[in-house]
């Protein structure tokens, strides 16, 4: 069971609800019987596939009654368990924070019956049969490992998966009781984190097995730099942490086949991506100029994401080049937002600005754009660069956490680098990203210099083949020892597999 705030295409801010549903896709892929438990919002209760109740309301969770639904998700043949319950229904916008972009006053409770339900589920009390695995999905589903080992639970492996360590989920101590978290765990060495109760800390103290989502991320929150003050847990536990990278949905990112764009196109024909960049520049409003290198901004517009240091260095870059245009897609940071919005009306014909978040937006944005800028401070695993490296879009990224595995620096535009697939850089200044800037639109003025780096990005192995292979090893480890075969299996070579599952068979 992967339990987790988000999934595509329910609900979706970031990452994490790609990776989930991906995920649970190639496990069934793979012969594992995988469900994904999350929150039902509105947008995933009018959304699921085939929603019914199963079995009655539960009137004694944290935060009041909720019931259970199991449903599809739509698109693919994935089961999935939707909590519903009056607080998940309120959040009719963003699931985390309010429209002044404050967290909810509720989210303790909100998630807090999420992990609930699922160890509800895990006890066998409920209609549903028990899992095997339990694996939670950051902060939100942090309180499970714990909540398991609380009440003694202890035919159900748990694994933790940090998606992004700097959302930890520390809210009021006063919540506790409240939460089923024991009073012998509300200290320093339990669950208390400056003085507060941090589901994500719970998380890591008692999962067991912690996973990160990228071999330089898993190094990373060891540090007191990027452990955001759990590296020394994490230290502690660092026997149970293993370095799991995230895949890609290769069939719903796929340029030679994809229903969101407008042309089909290859790393041996890049003819269509032209098209694609013609219609890009339409939807935005802006000239249709073939020649004209054009930049797109797609993520969080947050600190993280360095907005800041963006908004300081996109105003140099237009000035020093007359024909560079720049197509902005994301939500995040109020303020943020409203400079994005005054850059574009600063610079009209030459930015657009879209706030919020669409799909087919999203896949024209990395169909047609020449280049993804992609600023971060600190970056757990970074799909929106492999997304624009799948569609020949070259990234220029700082060089940190899993951009670290997955982008090959081209170096010096008069000697780049032949296996290179984009441009890291390092710092965190607008000098810094404007010189990445001037690398990159040096390239891109180098023709065959340039359709080599696109055909290396998207001709690199970004699939979810490797990974989920690693998870499912990681489940056997932690699995009942009755069920550790079961996940062994799917590892198998089909024929063996099969053998295998017959022997088993008659052995029981």
């Amino acid at each position: 069971m992967l339990v987790a705030s988000e999934a595509v295409p329910l609900v979706k801010t970031g990452g994490l609800a790609d990776v989930i549903t991906a995920l649970g896709a190639v496990l069934i892929e793979h012969g594992v019987d995988a469900t994904i438990l999350m929150p039902g919002y509105p947008a995933a209760l009018a959304n699921a596939i085939g929603l019914r109740q199963i079995g009655p309301v539960i009137d004694d969770l944290p935060g009041g009654a909720g019931r259970l639904l199991l449903g599809r998700m739509p698109g693919a043949n994935v089961p999935v368990l939707l909590l519903d319950t009056e607080r998940f229904k309120s959040r009719s916008g963003d699931p985390y924070v309010n429209d002044d972009g404050l967290e909810y006053d509720d989210n303790a409770l909100a998630f807090g019956d999420l992990a609930h339900a699922a160890v509800r589920i895990c006890a066998g009390r409920t209609m549903l049969p028990a899992p095997h695995v339990v694996h939670a999905n950051d902060w939100h589903a942090g309180l499970i490992p714990l909540l398991l080992k609380a009440q003694g639970i202890d035919t159900v492996g748990s694994a933790l998966t940090i998606h992004n360590l700097a959302f930890q989920g520390n809210v009021d101590m006063a919540h506790a009781d409240r939460l089923g978290v024991p009073a012998d765990m509300l200290h320093a060495d339990g669950v208390e984190f400056w003085g507060k109760l941090s589901f994500m800390k719970a998380g890591i103290l008692c999962a067991d097995r912690i996973t990160a989502v990228s071999d330089t991320y898993a190094q990373e929150i060891l540090t007191p730099r990027f452990g955001h003050g759990l590296d020394g847990l994490l230290n502690a536990r660092r026997d149970a942490l293993l370095a799991i990278p995230n895949g890609v949905d290769t069939g719903a990112w796929n340029p030679a086949h994809d229903p969101l764009t407008t042309r089909d196109f290859s790393a041996d024909d890049l003819a269509g991506k032209a098209a694609c960049k013609r219609e890009l520049q339409r939807l935005c409003g802006l000239p249709v100029e073939p020649f004209a290198p054009l930049v797109a901004l797609g993520s969080r517009i947050t600190h993280q994401k360095m907005a800041d240091v963006a908004l300081d260095a996109l105003p140099r870059l237009l000035a020093d080049h007359s024909r560079l245009q720049v197509v902005v897609l994301g939500r995040g940071d109020h303020a943020y937002e409203a400079r994005f919005r005054q850059l574009a009306a600063d610079w009209p014909g030459r930015v657009a600005v879209q706030i919020g978040y669409d799909e087919k937006m999203a896949h024209a944005l990395h169909a047609g754009a020449d280049m993804l800028l992609h600023g971060t401070r600190f970056e757990p695993f970074g799909l929106t660069p492999i997304y624009a490296m799948l569609y020949g879009t070259i990234p220029v990224v700082s060089r940190v956490g899993g951009l670290c595995d997955t982008v090959s620096d081209a170096g010096e535009p008069d000697a780049p680098h032949e296996l290179a697939n984009g441009v890291l850089f390092d710092g965190e200044g607008a000098d810094d990203m404007v010189r990445a800037m001037e690398r990159a639109l040096a390239l891109y003025g180098q023709g065959s210099c340039w359709q080599r780096l696109q055909r290396n990005a998207m001709q690199a192995d970004f699939s979810w083949y490797g990974p989920v292979r690693k998870y499912i090893r990681m489940y056997a480890d932690i699995a009942p020892a009755h069920a550790r075969a079961l996940f062994e299996n799917t590892l198998l070579p089909r024929s063996a597999a099969a053998d295998e599952a017959a022997t088993l068979y008659k052995r029981a």
